[in-house]
C-alpha cells in the first residue's frame, strides 16, 4: 500500500471529488464498524479528534466510560472504486484511543501491535502473513435475501461454463487491484460455489487490514452480481468448508529467520521452535482462530481441514504444513484458521504461541508424513498426535487454561471475548435443531 502524508490526502480528496470518509475499525468479534463523516470533517479526523460512543460496540466499554477517539492510519487511505456515481467515498482504518490519548486495550488492532512489540524486543523486525481466505457464493432471492442455492457446480480450478462465479471473481480482483492489492491467484475451490483469491503477503498489521478490506469488497461486488458471499466456515453439509490458511514468517534485519540452508529441510532452529510453540498452544488458540459454533463443523476428518495437531513438509492433513519454497519465501502454513476469525486477534495468538516456542527453545515432534485421516486412534497416540477441540465449548475451556495465549489477548479482550462466546455456545446448546426433530419426533 502507498505511504501518505496529511497533505497528500487533502490534495487527493480534492482532485478525486471525494465527498465522504469512512473511519473504519474492527470490534472484538471481528466485525467491521465505521463512522462516516462528510469531507468537511476530514481535517478534524486527521487531527485525531473524531469521537464515538464505545459503549455501543461489542466488547468495548461500559456506558459510563463510553467516549473513544478514532486515530486514522494514513497509510490505509483508499477510495472505494464502486462509489464514483454521486461523489466518491474513501476510508481510513483507525486505531482506538482513550480520551487520555492511550491505546485502548479492547481494540484488536492495538492489541496486535502490543504483541508485535514483544517480538521486536526479541530481536525480530517483521512478522509477515500471507492469508488464503475462501468463501462461498449463493444466489440472492427476489427481495435480496441469501438463499442456499449455489451459483455453480464447479470444482477445484474449474473454468467456465462450469464455474459461473468466474465473472464475479474477476470483478472482485479488478476492484482489489484498483485499491492497491497485489493479487497472486484467483480460482474456484474444491466445493461447488466455493472460491479463493490469494493476495501478496505483508507485515501482520497490513495483512490483517487487507483481510478486512477483502471481506468488504467481496461482499459488495458479489451483491452487484445478485449473489451473497459468505465467509461462514461450513455453510453446507457434505462438502469442504472455507478455511483461511495463514502463511507465517519472521524476519530479522531483512533476512528470513526461518531459513537455514544447512538445516534439515532447510529450516532454521528458530523455525522449528516456532513450529513447536504453535503445536503446543494449538488447542488453546483454536477458540480464537475458529471462533464460532459453526467453525467446528469444518474441523472434521475427510474434508481437507486439519483436526489433528501435527506438522509435515509433505502432506496437507496436519495442522501445519511447510510449503516447498525456500530462501526468503520459507514459511509456516497454519491450516486450521477459518475466515470467521478476527484476523488481528488470530495473528496475536499465533505470534504469541510461536514466540513462546522460541523463548523456551521448544523442540517440535517428528514430522508426520502419512495421511493422518487414515490413521486409527492408536496409531495417532503412538505418534503423539492429539486432536483439536471438537466444539467451541471445549476450545474455550482450553483457552482459559493457557496463560501464554490469554496474555496474547490481554485482560480486557479475554474477558469480553469469553463472555460473548459462552453466550453463543449456550444459545446453540439450548436451541432445538431441525436434526433433532427429524431423528426423535416420531421415534419417541
Amino acid at each position: 500500500m502507498a505511504k501518505y502524508t496529511r497533505e497528500d490526502i487533502i490534495r487527493i480528496t480534492k482532485e478525486e471529488n471525494v465527498k465522504f470518509i469512512r473511519l473504519q475499525f474492527t470490534d472484538i468479534l471481528g466485525t467491521i464498524k465505521n463512522v462516516e463523516i462528510p469531507i468537511s470533517q476530514l481535517e478534524k479526523a486527521l487531527d485525531n479528534k473524531m469521537m464515538f460512543d464505545g459503549s455501543s460496540i461489542e466488547g468495548f466499554v461500559r456506558i459510563e466510560e463510553s467516549d473513544m477517539l478514532l486515530y486514522p492510519d494514513l497509510n490505509t487511505f483508499v477510495i472505494f472504486p464502486w462509489t464514483a456515481e454521486k461523489g466518491k467515498v474513501a476510508r481510513f482504518i483507525c486505531d482506538i484511543y482513550t480520551p487520555e490519548g492511550k491505546p485502548f486495550e479492547g481494540d484488536p488492532r492495538n492489541n496486535l501491535k502490543r504483541v508485535l512489540k514483544e517480538m521486536e524486543e526479541m530481536g525480530f523486525t517483521n512478522f509477515n502473513l500471507g492469508p488464503e481466505p475462501e468463501f462461498f457464493l449463493f444466489k440472492l432471492d427476489q427481495v435480496g435475501e441469501p438463499t442456499l442455492e449455489l451459483n455453480d457446480n464447479g470444482g477445484y480450478f474449474d473454468l467456465a461454463p462450469t464455474d459461473l462465479g468466474e465473472n464475479c471473481r474477476r470483478d472482485i480482483v479488478l476492484e482489489l487491484e484498483e485499491m492497491g492489492f497485489e493479487i497472486e491467484a484467483s480460482h474456484h475451490e474444491v466445493a461447488p460455489g466455493q472460491h479463493e483469491i490469494d493476495f501478496k503477503y505483508a507485515d501482520a498489521i497490513t495483512a490483517c487490514d487487507h483481510i478486512q478490506t477483502f471481506k468488504l469488497v467481496v461482499k459488495t461486488i458479489a451483491r452487484k452480481h445478485g449473489l451473497h458471499a459468505t465467509f461462514m466456515p461450513k455453510p453446507l453439509f457434505g462438502v469442504n468448508g472455507s478455511g483461511m490458511h495463514c502463511n507465517l514468517s519472521l524476519f530479522k534485519d531483512g533476512q528470513n529467520a526461518f531459513y537455514e540452508p544447512t538445516g534439515d529441510l532447510e529450516l532454521s532452529d528458530t523455525a522449528r521452535q516456532f513450529i513447536a510453540g504453535i503445536l503446543k498452544h494449538a488447542p488453546s488458540f483454536t477458540a480464537v482462530t475458529n471462533p464460532t459454533v459453526n467453525s467446528y463443523k469444518r474441523l472434521v476428518p475427510g474434508y481437507e481441514a486439519p483436526c489433528y495437531v501435527a506438522w509435515s513438509a509433505r502432506n496437507r492433513s496436519p495442522l501445519i504444513r511447510i510449503p516447498a519454497s525456500r530462501g526468503m519465501s520459507t514459511r509456516v502454513e497454519v491450516r486450521s484458521v477459518d475466515p470467521s476469525a478476527n484476523p488481528y486477534l488470530a495473528m496475536a495468538v499465533l505470534l504469541k504461541a510461536g514466540l513462546d516456542g522460541i523463548k523456551n527453545k521448544l523442540t517440535p515432534p517428528n514430522a508426520v508424513d502419512r495421511n493422518i485421516y487414515v490413521m486409527n486412534k492408536q496409531e495417532r497416540i503412538a505418534e503423539g498426535i492429539i486432536d483439536l477441540p471438537a466444539t467451541l465449548a471445549a476450545a474455550l475451556d482450553e483457552l482459559k487454561k493457557d496463560e501464554v495465549i490469554t496474555a496474547g489477548l490481554g485482560e480486557h479482550i479475554l474477558e469480553h471475548f469469553l463472555e460473548a462466546k459462552e453466550i453463543e455456545w449456550d444459545m446453540f446448546r439450548t436451541a432445538v435443531h431441525p436434526w433433532e426433530r427429524e431423528q426423535y419426533l416420531q421415534m419417541y
